[in-house]
């Protein structure tokens, strides 16, 4: 019995060591919250010098410098800077992404409005072929598309639909620095599909964003920069990155990146 105990007291000792070796000290209280933020939910509440795991490391919101957050054990995140683990740098693998793939019915009345229906595939005003709400046609006729023309504004809202992670994974691919809620999601989302992926990774839009500089403030100062087609401002671009900027300004709660609600 006395030999069980004692068995028992050293595998105890030993999981302790283990945590200790693994964990890492909170310097101060801090909150751990539902994603990689300060906007995001606190989901419980660190004592100081309490020893937390570490499963992954992400991007997040900037606290006094420093942009990385650290996702527990238990599941939420909170800011690397409290966290003593001897380096500004990464100690473990990067958390995966968690970004919304769809996008919210606003961004997709936004982009349908802009976009216009088109039933069977014709140019566009670039001449490129098109159908439905800006599908891009891949293949001779558009036969990717997987429905029968003449598309219904049914069937064109469905292939936008399907058309829609293309463009959010790109977004996904290029931020790395900043928390967009659901609308501001939308709204980069639209401005994606309209001026395309390698446009928007090489833009001052993005690497203002992944800076660290307000979202609202960027969006309403790069935005309007896409207005050209061709070399001319063309009205339907203004109209289209005005109502893009009113969309991305409207507060909502619902977070979409880096991680989605």
């Amino acid at each position: 019995m006395k030999l069980a105990t004692l068995a028992t007291a050293i595998a105890f000792a030993l999981s302790s060591l283990t945590l200790a070796a693994n964990g890492y000290t909170v310097k101060d209280s801090l909150h751990c919250r539902s994603g990689p933020g300060t906007g995001y939910a606190i989901i419980k509440i660190y004592k100081k010098g309490t020893n937390i795991s570490i499963s992954c490391q992400t991007p997040g919101t900037n606290v006094l410098g420093d942009t990385l957050w650290d996702k527990t054990s238990d599941g939420c995140y909170v800011s690397d800077y409290y966290v003593l683990t001897g380096t500004s740098s990464y100690v473990t693998r990067k958390c995966p992404s968690k970004y919304c793939v769809e996008i919210n019915q606003r961004g997709i009345d936004l982009i349908t409005e802009f976009e216009g229906f088109v039933a069977n595939p014709s140019p566009d005003a670039t001449g490129l072929p098109t159908v439905g709400y800006g599908h891009q046609c891949q293949t001779k006729g558009c036969g990717e598309a997987k429905y029968k023309f003449p598309l219904t504004k049914a069937t064109a809202r469905e292939l936008l639909v399907n058309d829609i992670p293309s463009y959010t994974k790109c977004l996904g691919s290029c931020l790395n620095n900043v928390s967009l809620n659901q609308n501001q999601w939308a709204a980069l989302t639209s401005w994606v599909f309209n001026v395309g992926c390698g446009s928007a990774e090489s833009s001052s839009l993005v690497k203002r964003l992944n800076s660290g500089e307000s979202p609202n403030t960027v969006a309403a100062q790069e935005l309007p920069k896409w207005q050209l087609a061709g070399g001319k401002v063309l009205p339907g671009l203004v109209r289209r990155r005005a109502a893009e900027i009113k969309l991305f300004t409207t507060a909502s709660s619902k977070k979409a990146y880096p991680a989605c609600q």
